[in-house]
């Protein structure tokens, strides 16, 4: 039952009186930032946040406090005209419901009996069964998707509609979409949940005219790493969840980043001793699994701690596991997205990670890679069996519970493992000081940022051809320490038919924390490198890092790849969004750890602002452009001809080749949006008149 409905009654009276009333004057910055902001236009503020309550016969009361309060909080003599109306899920901020708890003894990995068909690893020569049958689903679902997303983005006079029925009885001839968000901390979590909230049509708004909400519904992939893989646990873990829900100013919920991780959350009591408690469950946690015979790093307890703040459930959700995603009903049935978490590895001897390090992904049913130094997968929900050879020995018990979601985000993100190190500076109490330096005893300084996986699920596979077959334990790091700070890998890979990559940067690659370029070129240098890790890979040709400032490739979207038979291979168009100050300077360290719920909504507004080019409003064809993008390919395998308005779009959007290579001055870009400080101070105010709206319920 609505929690509104015990209010209700006749209120169409006061209601229509207000409706009526003229909106009175507008603050200049709420004048101005309604045209960029996600929710759009809208009426009056007051009348239709009540319209939607249904307050019944206190409506008179609630109106004249309610009022009062927003004048107050204003500085305005009358109702006011503000972005979109309010949704009441907005308001009742509902509960995030969670993926399965399905880790048999919580942290601790644990013995269980196999299945009939014992678990082996699989060589990477195809897609796995598990991924080839969920395509089948899922192609129907993103067809349904990219219908309604086509409603509402219009490629000029083309009827998208037509031709998407036209080819729908094959779907090897219809668009094939992935998005890919970069790694870079608590900046690139929130920057890319601001273009994954402008991606998603179940945000207020984002499927109205110049805003791009159904993109995701229409995805096949989404990938992410280190800060992107925090916001892919966020999503999945929580059941797919809204970035609304996730960023809701309710006390307890899930993203609340005023605490630093070192911190941990507060629980209400004194701070000091909140973070003992805190930290006495992380211990016990790491702890279980080392006396289980299983060898732990600092990327345990990261990843603990990291669960805490991305995942709602008690103490962190001890046993919530990635595989569980595969056996949620929604997922099965392919509602969503398919999600890759994406991390490096460490080649024995070698302490540096160069472009020739093993790239591995996390999807749902596996864990591997498509490098040729392994070429190979094992089934994720028994990481921590000890498989030999590529199978599982008669006499070896099946593990489960190792592939915690925590650990496998930490893993993504073990470059953070250096904050932990800080813990032993702390007047935290002596044994949870012991618990840090028994894991630290075992490490020297260059092992501080691995991932141990042990044992090593590809032990003796391939031994002809993988320096890891002989190593009992596979060192794992942070996925963009090879320099592909953008998880590119899992969707340029040729068995994925990838037609666009809608990819999401977050990296600090200047002095001031923009990105530059920096993750593509990698990339595409890793597809040309002589050794062959490429392993057949192809990769649209970009540009140095100086070009990309020079030519302003950094401070809009840009597309790359756009003639397909200018590359070296089968490879997907890429639309590269950075990250840039549209209405808030969204450059934070990667090293922030903490930042309050007024900066965390700027950060993510911002995000929004720069997937969608502000609405539009800084290019009245965007949305068009976005259209063409994913067409492109298929367009191609049908023999169509491109709409006139794609031309112009490549014309604009597409890099043609031009390299400026001069050394530019340090690239700080200003304001994009010149009323943006409006824009900033706007999450806020919505806040604060909820709030006081709320609050009357319980004056009356």
């Amino acid at each position: 039952m609505n929690r509104w409905s015990t209010y209700q009654g006749n209120c169409s009276g006061t209601l229509g009186a207000l409706a009526k009333l003229p909106a009175g004057p507008v603050h200049k910055d709420f004048a101005s930032v309604h045209k960029y902001h996600p929710l759009g236009h809208g009426n009056s503020f007051l009348s239709t946040f009540l319209a939607q309550l249904k307050i019944g016969h206190y409506c008179d009361l609630i109106v004249m406090k309610t009022s009062a309060l927003i004048s107050i909080a204003l500085g305005l003599p009358g109702a006011i005209a503000v972005p979109g109306a309010l949704d009441t899920d907005d308001i009742t901020f509902a509960g995030v419901q969670r993926a399965l708890p399905n880790a048999p003894d919580g942290y601790v990995p644990t013995s269980v009996s196999c299945p009939a068909s014992r678990p082996r690893v699989r060589s990477a020569a195809k897609l796995s069964t598990n991924e080839t049958s969920w395509l089948e689903v899922r192609r129907g679902k993103t067809l349904s998707a990219m219908k309604d997303f086509f409603g509402h983005v219009k490629v000029g006079d083309f009827d998208v509609g037509a031709y998407l029925d036209k080819h729908s009885g094959n779907s090897s001839s219809l668009p094939n979409i992935g998005i890919a968000v970069s790694g870079g901390g608590w900046r690139a979590l929130m920057n890319g949940a601001g273009a994954v909230k402008a991606f998603d049509s179940r945000t207020y708004n984002a499927t109205a005219t110049g805003h791009l909400g159904g993109l995701l519904q229409s995805a096949t992939y989404l990938s992410g790493l280190s800060g992107g893989s925090w916001l892919l646990g966020s999503i999945y873990i929580n059941n797919f969840t809204t970035i609304d829900k996730l960023q809701t100013h309710e006390a307890g919920s899930v993203w609340q980043f005023g605490n630093s991780i070192i911190e941990g959350p507060d629980a209400g009591g004194i701070q000091l001793l909140d973070s003992a408690g805190y930290y006495k469950d992380l211990a016990d946690a790491v702890d279980g699994k080392k006396k289980a015979g299983f060898d732990t790093s600092l990327t345990d307890i990261w990843g603990r701690a990291l669960s805490y703040q991305m995942f709602n459930a008690s103490n962190g959700g001890l046993s919530y596991t990635w595989s569980s995603i595969a056996d949620t009903p929604e997922f099965q049935d392919g509602d969503y997205p398919m999600p890759f978490v994406v991390a490096d590895g460490r080649n024995p001897g070698e302490l540096v990670i160069g472009s020739n390090s093993t790239v591995y992904e996390f999807n749902p049913w596996e864990f591997g890679t498509f490098d040729p130094t392994i070429f190979g997968f094992v089934p994720l929900e028994y990481l921590g069996s000890k498989f030999e050879s590529g199978s599982l020995p008669s006499n070896e018990s099946c593990i489960r519970g190792f592939d915690s979601a925590g650990f496998v985000i930490g893993t993504s993100s073990s470059l953070f493992n250096q904050f932990l190190l800080q813990i032993n500076t702390t007047s935290l109490p002596s044994f949870i000081k012991d618990v840090f330096n028994d894991i630290l005893f075992d490490l020297d300084q260059s092992q501080n940022d691995i991932a141990s996986y042990d044992p090593n699920p590809f032990y003796k596979y391939n031994e002809h051809s993988s320096p890891y077959a002989a190593q009992k334990l596979l060192d794992v790091v942070d996925g963009g320490e090879d320099g592909q700070n953008v998880p590119l890998h899992p969707l340029i890979q040729p068995e994925r038919h990838v037609d666009v990559i809608f990819a999401v940067d977050s990296s600090a690659d200047t002095d001031y924390f923009w990105p530059n370029g920096t993750s593509l070129v990698a990339t595409y240098e890793r597809s040309l490198n002589s050794s062959g890790i490429a392993n057949g890979t192809a990769f649209p040709a970009v540009p140095d890092q100086n070009t990309f400032i020079n030519l302003g490739l950094s401070t809009r979207p840009s597309f790359f790849g756009c003639d397909s038979s200018n590359q070296t291979g089968p490879s997907p168009l890429v639309v590269y969004i950075p990250n840039a100050p549209y209405s808030y300077h969204s450059n934070i360290s990667t090293f922030q750890l903490s930042t309050d719920n007024t900066e965390r909504d700027n950060i993510i507004l911002n995000g929004y602002e720069v997937a969608t080019m502000a609405n539009s409003t800084l290019d009245g064809n965007w949305t068009a452009c976005v259209g063409c993008a994913i067409l492109s390919r298929s367009f191609e395998r049908t023999g169509t001809t491109l709409p006139d308005i794609c031309n112009q779009c490549f014309d604009r959007y597409c890099w043609n080749g031009t390299v400026n290579s001069t050394r530019p001055e340090s690239y700080d870009p200003a304001f994009y949006l010149a009323d943006s400080m409006a824009s900033v101070s706007l999450p806020t105010m919505l806040s604060t008149v909820v709030a006081a709206g709320l609050a009357m319920l319980h004056l009356v």
